[in-house]
């Protein structure tokens, strides 16, 4: 085993109607946050209505950045910037998956570095600070709620690129099981493929003696072998969500 620091700060606020809380959670950072998420999904399900409700409860402004798309664009992390800067936003709220939390944190650094924010994910640049990132999970998969990395994709050449930092953990992170209800059955299998092949990239490893981790891995594989079939078959199965959840984060 190789020597290590584990040190994750961020706050998971798991279950039932949980993202009812986000405006007290927010508004022990701001006041003034920017609103991020993908499509229209957040507004038919009605999470739109209860995130900004507890804004409203909370006294909280927000601006509104919607249309991230799968892998995150660059374009839009840009106009989040300049968005953040013209309206003096110091928090950001991501709605979503792993791309629109990658994009809140993409964000988050560029508010607070002088330069272009592409600089950061092409090795030209190491910020030491971001604004602070909240997020409300809407499907596991790839872990961003809880993680250093964020991936963005650079349309000029179609490039992407990762960085990880901890100055970009989630100050906290909602996971209520029920907002899975609704996902496609395609969402569905590509989140929980996800899941299992981060898990294997961390399994197939030549480090010696990393047995604990290995059981740990294990159990998560096991867990999603037998709950992700559950809810193809049964959608609004809590508590197989809630465990798919927990193993994705």
């Amino acid at each position: 085993m190789n020597n290590f620091v584990f040190q994750n700060p961020t706050k998971i606020i798991f279950g039932r109607g949980m993202e009812k809380s986000v405006g007290k959670e927010t508004l022990a950072y701001s006041k003034n946050i920017l609103l991020h998420y993908g499509g229209g999904s957040i507004k038919k399900t009605g999470l739109y209505d209860r995130v900004t409700e507890s804004l409203k409860e909370a006294g909280i402004r927000w601006v509104e950045l919607p249309g991230v798309k799968p892998n995150p664009r660059l374009s839009l992390v840009r106009e989040g910037i300049k968005l953040c800067r013209e309206e003096k936003l110091d928090f950001i709220l991501a709605i979503g998956g792993g791309s629109a939390i990658d994009s809140a944190k993409a964000i988050a650094m560029g508010v607070l570095y002088e330069g272009d924010v592409w600089d950061i994910y092409a090795g030209k640049a190491n910020p030491t600070a971001a604004l602070p990132v909240g997020t409300v999970l809407t499907i596991p998969a790839a872990g961003s709620e809880a993680s250093t990395a964020s991936v963005i994709t650079n349309e000029d050449g179609w490039l992407k690129r990762g960085f990880n930092s901890v100055i970009i953990y989630p100050k906290f992170s909602i996971l209520n099981p029920e907002l899975a209800f609704t996902l496609p059955k395609y969402q569905v299998a590509s989140g929980s493929v996800d899941i299992f092949a981060h898990l294997m990239e961390r399994y197939f490893t030549n480090v010696l003696n990393v047995e604990l981790t290995d059981r740990m891995i294990e159990a998560i594989m096991k867990t999603l072998i037998h709950h992700v079939p559950k809810v193809l078959k049964q959608p609004d199965n809590y508590d197989s969500w809630a465990e798919i959840m927990w193993s994705g984060t």
